[in-house]
């Protein structure tokens, strides 16, 4: 079974554990890849990716489970957040999550359209997103995320039904911080099945997803 997270956190910003331990931790759930995106703005970036992108080589050289270096945009304000976009992947990020305007946290509004047109990979979380900013997401080929977190996985129906309705894509991520936090397979696709799509859309999405990451590990 497939199974790959492209939304998570390290101890380089508000996560518990070193990379090292977070890749043996979903190396033992079967996991192919895991994208650890830690939250960041102007202040912390390049810290970020310096250590994200010091540790690839040897986890990769060694883990079954391989990890793909990336960032999450958190809380920038929407002007500044293709910038950020751009300087990201610069610094070596193959995934850029933007932390989307979820129903738990004052993200400033905007912020879901703003991350789309700057062309980020994922909208983490976009809570109440409008039809017209999911169909522009379809049209960038930016992935609408399915949360597994507490607070953030409150409006995944929303979100599923309306990628159903203008043909954008989904993800599915954990959001983990915690150990506790990394959803086992048959966990993962309940969140979808919990989203209201069936499980054969929910390995529609698996799949698809699957052939852009093996790209990214090429």
């Amino acid at each position: 079974m497939l199974m790959f997270d492209l939304h998570c956190h390290s101890l380089f910003s508000d996560g518990e554990l070193l990379l090292s331990e977070l890749v043996r931790r979903v190396e033992v759930k079967g996991y192919q890849v895991i994208c650890v995106s830690d939250h960041a703005d102007e202040s912390n970036i390049e810290f970020i990716m310096d250590g994200i992108n010091r540790a690839c080589g040897d986890i990769n050289k060694y883990s079954e489970t391989k990890l793909i270096p990336g960032i999450e945009l958190t809380h920038v304000h929407p002007r500044r957040i293709a910038a950020l976009t751009q300087k990201a992947r610069a610094l070596g990020a193959k995934i850029v999550v933007c932390h989307g305007e979820t129903l738990v946290e004052p993200v400033i509004p905007g912020t879901n359209r703003a991350a789309i047109e700057a062309g980020v990979d994922i909208l983490a979380h976009p809570g109440l997103i409008t039809k017209e900013d999911a169909a522009l997401a379809s049209k960038r080929g930016v992935l609408l995320e399915l949360s597994g977190r507490k607070g953030h996985c409150l409006s995944n129906g929303h979100v599923a039904t309306l990628a159903s309705e203008v043909g954008a894509q989904l993800v599915i991520d954990s959001d983990a911080h915690a150990p506790g936090d990394f959803m086992e397979p048959a966990f993962a696709r309940n969140v979808g099945l919990g989203a209201g799509l069936t499980l054969e859309r929910v390995e529609q999405i698996y799949e698809i997803n699957w052939q852009w990451v093996k790209k990214l590990l090429d």
